[in-house]
C-alpha cells in the first residue's frame, strides 16, 4: 500500500479513513509533523488495510478523549446549487476559519472554485460537550473517482494533512443465484445483481419468458457476470453477463463479436437464442389487457381489442420488439402518440399511448431488437 501526492503521481491505497488517523500513524510510522504550520505538508508512508481499520477505532477513541468534545460523528454533505465548497463545509457546524483552512488544504488536489452541485463528501465532526461554540473538524473524505479518495485529517498538533489514496481495482466474476421472491429485479438485486446486469438478463429472456405471467415465487435463477471491484470489496463497474439461467433455461455468452459489437448468447446446443420478436417489449411491465374481446372502458360495450396492454411506470423505456424500420411516429386518434415499426414484408408492430419518442426515432429510422424507441405514457 502506498499513498501519493496528487500533484505528482498516482499509486494505490487502502480503504478510506478520515478521523485523526494521520496523527496516530505518525507515532508508528515515523511521519514528521509540523507543529507551527496550520496546514501540514503531504506525507508518504506504506499503508496496510488491516492496520488502517484498527487505527480508525483508536483514532475515534483518541478524539473522544479530547477535553470538551464529544465523540466524532460522520456527516454526509452534498454541495447545493450555487453553493461554494467552503459554504458546504460550514454546514457541518465548524467555524468559518476552520472551513477556510479545509478548502485551502484541498486546493492542492482539486479545483475548489468550480465545484459542481451534487458533489458529495463526508466530514467527521466533534461537537462541544457543554459550552456553546462551533464544532471541531476531525477529518473529511471526498471521493474523486470510483477508486480514488481525498482525505483531510487532523494531527495531534492541530495541523491539517492532505492525502489522496487510490484502491487497487481487480476484475472478477460475480455469481448471483437464488429463488424468486417478488419481482425478478428485486430477487436478483437481493443476491448482488446490479441494475445493468438485471436489465441485460431481462432482455435476454424476453424472447422466451413473459416475466409478468411465466414466473412464480420459488423459481430458481442464476446469473454470472464480470465486475470490477476495489480491494475493499466495493463494486465500481458491472460488466458483461456471462451466463444466465431462469426456470431451467440456460444461456451462455460464447462470443462477443456480434454484428452490432454486443454479446451474442447461445443455448446448450449452440443455437443463438435471439428470437424474431420480444414477448415483452417493456422492461418489468405487467399485462393489463390481453388481445381479444373485451368490454370497452369508456363506451361500455364489448368489442375486439386488437392489441396487448402493458402496465408500467410513466417514462419506462419501450423496446423495439425486433429489427426493423420505423414507418410512423405521429399522433393517431385514440392511440395518442403512435409508433409503427415494420420488421419484414408481413409483420409490423405498433406502440400506442407513449409519452415521447426516443432520440432520433422518426420515419425511415432503422432500429435493432431491444433498442429503446419510446417511453410509456397515457396519451
Amino acid at each position: 500500500m502506498q499513498e501519493f501526492d496528487p500533484r505528482r503521481s498516482a499509486t494505490r491505497w487502502a480503504p478510506r479513513v478520515f478521523t485523526a488517523v494521520a496523527g496516530l500513524l505518525a507515532l508508528g510510522l515515523g511521519w514528521k509533523l509540523t507543529a507551527n504550520d496550520a496546514v501540514a505538508p503531504l506525507a508518504k508512508a506504506p499503508l496496510d488495510p488491516a492496520a488502517l481499520v484498527a487505527l480508525q477505532h483508536i483514532a475515534f477513541a483518541s478524539a473522544e478523549a479530547q477535553p470538551g468534545f464529544e465523540r466524532p460523528e460522520n456527516i454526509e454533505v452534498k454541495v447545493r446549487p450555487g453553493e461554494t465548497l467552503q459554504g458546504a463545509v460550514l454546514r457541518t457546524g465548524v467555524a468559518p476559519e476552520e472551513a477556510r483552512q479545509v478548502v485551502a488544504t484541498l486546493q492542492g488536489a482539486i479545483d475548489t472554485v468550480n465545484i459542481k452541485a451534487g458533489m458529495a463528501f463526508e466530514a467527521a465532526v466533534a461537537q462541544r460537550r457543554s459550552e456553546r461554540g462551533p464544532a471541531r473538524l476531525v477529518g473529511l473524505s471526498m471521493r474523486t473517482s470510483p477508486s480514488s479518495t481525498l482525505t483531510v485529517s487532523r494531527t495531534f498538533d492541530g495541523a491539517l494533512r492532505l492525502r489522496e489514496m487510490e484502491e487497487e481495482v481487480r476484475e472478477e466474476q460475480q455469481v448471483a443465484c437464488g429463488e424468486m421472491n417478488g419481482s425478478f429485479y428485486e430477487s436478483v438485486a437481493s443476491v448482488g445483481g446490479t441494475p445493468a446486469v438485471i436489465s441485460q438478463a431481462a432482455k435476454l429472456f424476453s424472447h422466451k419468458i413473459d416475466f409478468s405471467r411465466d414466473i412464480k415465487e420459488g423459481d430458481r435463477f442464476c446469473l454470472i457476470f464480470d465486475r470490477k471491484v476495489t480491494e475493499s470489496g466495493r463494486t465500481i463497474e458491472a460488466g458483461d453477463l456471462e451466463y444466465a439461467e431462469v426456470k431451467g433455461q440456460k444461456f451462455y455468452a460464447f462470443d462477443r463479436k456480434g454484428e452490432d459489437g454486443k454479446s451474442q448468447f447461445f443455448d446448450e446446443t449452440g443455437k443463438n437464442i435471439k428470437g424474431f420478436l420480444l414477448r415483452t417489449p417493456v422492461d418489468g411491465a405487467r399485462i393489463t389487457s390481453k388481445f381479444g374481446l373485451r368490454r370497452h372502458p369508456i363506451l361500455g360495450y364489448n368489442r375486439a381489442h386488437q392489441g396487448v396492454d402493458f402496465g408500467a411506470g410513466m417514462g419506462t423505456p419501450i423496446l423495439a420488439a425486433g429489427d426493423g424500420v420505423v414507418l410512423e411516429a405521429r399522433r393517431w386518434a385514440g392511440y395518442g402518440n403512435w409508433l409503427r415499426i415494420r420488421h419484414s414484408g408481413q409483420w409490423d408492430t405498433g406502440y400506442a399511448h407513449i409519452s415521447r419518442y426516443a432520440k432520433g426515432i422518426k420515419p425511415g429510422t432503422r432500429v435493432r431488437q431491444g433498442q429503446v424507441v419510446a417511453y410509456v405514457g397515457s396519451t
